[in-house]
């Protein structure tokens, strides 16, 4: 069970957001770099990046920050980032700079034939970010609902490439509220496609109960207010984690 630190960039400061709201913002550091190298000292296997003014632009807005973060982290732990990627271009200059993986949110819900050919040329590098509200998904920075639903959006990509699926309940996200256990659950059980959880990480009962349901596919976890404000020790949730599954970092 993977515990991923999650940096989520606005203006070029790592921030944290309620609920995708961008007027509810909280900044934890003015040097995203600096954070990464922290997480990485940590323990950090993974590091979970998030354009959030690329979100809502549509378009790779954090650039300066990313490039820092990949050369404070070098080539030690694989880096992913979502935000803001509409077209293979950007996938490419992205895996070229040295993310690990992009994710594709917005544009893999509105035009699937963008996502299954960002699979065809960049396979084993491109996860599909689906965030939902009461089952049904959203896109546009959570900014507009679709009608579709999150299980049947998974069984539609599984056969295309897809890594893995990070599923956030938007109604949870940057609440501290816990993990919708039971929505990940579901989601990881309608495909073949891992699923990382994300949205109310908030203590240790929450990694126990992650790691009771990794045999259902749920591989890892994005962990974001909780370990900026103190109310969950990151390497403890991770050795936890290594602990309860039999892997002893």
């Amino acid at each position: 069970m993977l515990i991923i630190p999650a940096i989520d960039l606005k203006d070029g400061h790592c921030v944290r957001l309620k609920q995708g709201d961008m007027d509810q913002v909280t900044t934890f550091s003015e040097s995203p770099a600096d954070m990464a190298a922290h997480w990485l000292a940590q323990g950090a296997r993974r590091l979970h990046l998030v354009d959030l003014n690329g979100a809502f632009a549509g378009k790779p807005q954090n650039l300066a920050a990313i490039k820092a973060i990949l050369k404070a982290v070098g080539d030690e732990i694989p880096v992913q980032l979502g935000g803001g990627i509409r077209d293979l271009d950007t996938i490419e200059k992205y895996i070229d700079a040295g993310l690990r993986y992009v994710i594709i949110g917005t544009a893999a819900v509105k035009n699937p034939g963008f996502l299954k050919d960002a699979c065809t040329a960049f396979g084993g590098h491109i996860i599909v970010g689906l965030d939902a509200k009461d089952g049904k998904v959203a896109t546009d920075g959570w900014s507009k609902m679709t009608g579709h639903e999150v299980g049947d959006l998974a069984k539609k990509f599984e056969d295309w490439g897809v890594d893995s699926i990070i599923y956030t309940d938007i109604g949870r996200d940057g609440m501290l509220s816990g993990i919708n256990i039971d929505a990940t659950v579901k989601l990881a059980q309608a495909s073949t496609i891992p699923v990382i959880a994300s949205g109310g990480l908030s203590n240790m009962a929450d990694i126990d109960a992650l790691c009771a349901v990794e045999d259902e596919g749920v591989e890892g976890v994005i962990a974001g207010r909780a370990i900026y404000t103190g109310d969950l020790d990151f390497a403890a949730a991770q050795a936890r984690a290594d602990e309860l599954n039999g892997d002893p970092a």
